[in-house]
């Protein structure tokens, strides 16, 4: 792997008793007990017959704010329900969109979701503005939805109707991210992620017939294979490397139009620092937030563990909050 200097300038400090990057990924994911905020569940039927699950915050008014899961989450993992409650309490109307069979039910499709896909995110974006054309849309975006959500902003260039972004713990590069996952303690992880791709293929598969062969479902061992014997074939990839080639988002940063912040964690044990991009990558619309430490979707902080504290969930708001202030700002000055 390359060796890339990068400067942390991140606001994000660790506390004393939590600075290892694994213990920060597991804490956040595994340790925390969060209360799930009262959602309102709507069906977007999409236009190849499938559909996705969206899950609302209870608030009528405001800007709306689109949060992305990461791999096979939903909202009710930890960070979508820390997230969620804090965009309610902060006035604005939230919605997680599922991805594809995440949202409890199977969808009805034999294809799933992917890192590159951008399509469902297209068209929840077109309904929303067609539903409210003046109303401020921003979009946040974990990890794997991280991913499709920069890519989204790539492929639409100044054409993208948000007024801005935020991406968490992205894997820039797929090949990097998933070697990182076939090494020392960040096996646990994959360990942790086939065990619940495998189970959502078969309950997939229980009620159509398969259209990629099965049978060595079982003996998948790690995610770049999983990738190659399901993912790519199910979603026309001629194999894992074109799908990762096509996918990630890297390449694509400089292209992004919109108001973009990138928070990531050096030591995300997800991916090498190698995958972090340097800023002649990144458009002058785009700010990495780089901390030294913060793990993957980490970022805990408080003084003792009885303390914790989530910064994620300030830092997100807060730029969300400054971003459409601008916006605003904006706006008024050319309605003068």
């Amino acid at each position: 792997m390359q060796h890339t200097v990068h400067h942390f300038n991140g606001a994000f400090t660790p506390p004393w008793w939590l600075r290892n990057a694994h213990l920060q990924t597991l804490w956040a994911g595994f340790m925390r007990r969060v209360p799930r905020p009262a959602l309102r569940r709507e069906r977007l039927e999409l236009p190849d017959g499938d559909f996705v699950d969206l899950d609302w915050t209870t608030g009528t008014s405001g800007p709306v704010v689109i949060t992305l899961h990461g791999l096979q989450g939903s909202s009710g993992s930890s960070y979508a329900r820390g997230l969620l409650g804090s965009l309610h309490q902060q006035g604005y109307r939230a919605v997680l969109m599922h991805f594809r069979g995440c949202s409890g039910e199977p969808n009805r499709l034999p294809r799933f979701y992917h890192a590159g896909d951008t399509g469902d995110l297209h068209t929840l974006i077109h309904t929303l503005r067609a539903r409210e054309p003046r109303t401020p849309l921003a979009a946040v975006g974990y990890s794997l939805g991280g991913n499709v959500l920069l890519k989204y902003l790539s492929q639409h260039g100044d054409g993208a109707p948000l007024t801005c972004a935020v991406t968490v713990s992205v894997p820039f590069d797929l090949h990097d991210a998933t070697w990182r996952l076939q090494h020392g303690f960040s096996r646990i992880y994959q360990y942790s992620l086939l065990r619940s791709l495998r189970l959502a293929v078969r309950e997939k598969f229980k009620r159509m017939p398969a259209p990629i062969n099965l049978d060595d479902l079982a003996e998948i061992s790690t995610i770049r294979e999983y990738d190659d014997k399901i993912t790519a074939p199910l979603h026309g990839f001629a194999g894992v490397d074109e799908y990762y080639t096509k996918s990630s988002c890297r390449q694509f940063l400089g292209r992004i139009c919109t108001p973009t912040l990138i928070l990531h964690a050096a030591d995300d044990p997800f991916m090498t620092p190698a995958a972090i991009p340097v800023q002649t990558e990144l458009s002058h619309h785009v700010t990495l937030e780089l901390s030294e430490h913060g793990g993957h979707v980490g970022f805990v902080c408080g003084g003792a563990p009885w303390g914790a504290r989530y910064w994620l969930e300030r830092r997100i708001p807060d730029y969300l909050e400054s971003a459409f202030a601008l916006y605003n700002a904006r706006n008024m000055r050319e309605t003068a």
